[in-house]
């Protein structure tokens, strides 16, 4: 019962407790005070300095030496006007950065880091000192592990520079940002937001999802529709391009058949020696195993020597008859022709009848004049 009690209490206390410091400020009825602006830093807000020493170093490919190595002083100059301390290792191959007692500012040692990353990825010393502003932000994205085979990423990368690095400068354009793509990576240097959509955009690219210049497109509508105060707080979707990926067909790849798993090695293939003692080739004299070699290869010259005599011989083989008929067949065919000679008859007799159906004279069945021929009314009249 008082484990309830106290809970209780303890509830009470809270909800009289609740929003007691939703109070409005001073500062909140104040509309020309920007929140969300990052104020420069001021070295009175730290002026003891840091306890501790931070250190970032890097190493740099050997085809950067050259560059770094004429590039160093502006790079060592910028970096002292905040208190780090820079220094150039050419026989390791590396770069350090690290606070000293003048540094006031804390983050600044992770700008430095960036900078000697940026520099190390080939991008120039002038463009890689910005870093150190607040409102830029850096971004390193690995693209070599993306695609395994080499060829594919060649072509994949060269897609998202473009023909004379036209992809690569709507894409700075669109998005505020510094890009660099150079061998494995692609650096970037820009506002967040702008790093943001680089990096999608480039892993789209690599992974093969969605060409640069769909993005580019959808960058421009973007743009666009931003400048529309209407639209502002509505979903954007609709207005959208949309593009489907196509489906092309490749080759497929004849899987090899498994042959069925054995533990056990393979049997051990007999040596020359073996194969000497087993025809007892090994036992043979110098000389023998001379005129054997030799007449082995007088073997193998004859066969091919008979080998390129046929073929040359094939060109002067006369054709091959026609195979004679089975008695039978001919028989049959012998019975048929008979058939046909007896038809051929029996309407060569019937041509002739009708041939002379049609040579007849007609006069022959003329009936006689009537004088020749007595009425038989005359001769009844007589015989009254």
């Amino acid at each position: 019962m008082e484990v309830e009690n106290a809970e209780k209490v303890n509830l009470e206390q809270k909800k009289k407790h609740k929003g007691k410091h939703d109070k409005p400020k001073p500062w909140d009825e104040d509309p020309n005070i920007d929140r969300w602006k990052i104020e420069k830093f001021d070295p009175s807000w730290n002026p003891d300095g840091l306890l501790e020493v931070s250190s970032f170093s890097t190493i740099f490919p050997r085809y950067r030496e050259k560059y770094l190595q004429e590039a160093w002083p502006k790079v060592k100059s910028a970096l002292k006007e905040y208190g780090i301390a820079a220094e150039l290792n050419l026989v390791e191959g590396s770069m350090t950065v690290s606070t000293t007692r003048k540094t006031r500012d804390p983050y600044i040692i992770i700008k430095a880091r960036d900078l000697i990353k940026l520099l190390s990825r080939s991008v120039p010393a002038p463009q890689a000192i910005k870093i150190l502003d607040d409102e830029m932000q850096c971004d390193i994205i690995k693209i070599g592990n993306l695609v395994r085979n080499k060829e594919r990423f060649v072509k994949r990368r060269q897609r998202l520079v473009g023909p004379n690095s036209s992809t690569l400068k709507a894409l700075e354009i669109l998005t505020s940002c510094y890009i660099l793509v150079q061998g494995n990576t692609v650096a970037a240097m820009g506002s967040f937001k702008g790093l943001k959509q680089v990096r999608r955009i480039v892993e789209d690219c690599v992974e093969n999802k969605m060409h640069p210049v769909y993005h580019i497109k959808i960058l421009m509508m973007k743009k666009e529709l931003e400048k529309d105060p209407a639209l502002k707080d509505e979903n954007w979707d609709r207005f959208l391009p949309t593009f489907k990926k196509k489906n092309v067909q490749t080759k497929k790849v004849k899987s090899k058949e498994k042959k069925p798993y054995t533990p056990f090695p393979p049997p051990q293939q007999p040596s020359k020696i073996d194969q000497e003692l087993e025809s007892g080739e090994y036992f043979l004299s110098e000389k023998k195993k001379l005129a054997k070699t030799w007449e082995e290869k007088q073997e193998k010259q004859a066969q091919k020597a008979a080998e390129n005599k046929r073929k040359r011989e094939e060109a002067f083989v006369p054709p091959k008859e026609p195979v004679k008929q089975d008695s039978n067949k001919s028989e049959n065919k012998e019975e048929d022709v008979a058939a046909l000679a007896k038809s051929l008859k029996q309407k060569a007799k019937e041509f002739g009848k009708q041939k002379s159906l049609q040579t007849i004279n007609a006069e022959e069945y003329i009936s006689a004049p009537a004088a020749e021929q007595p009425s038989k009314k005359k001769k009844k009249s007589k015989h009254t």
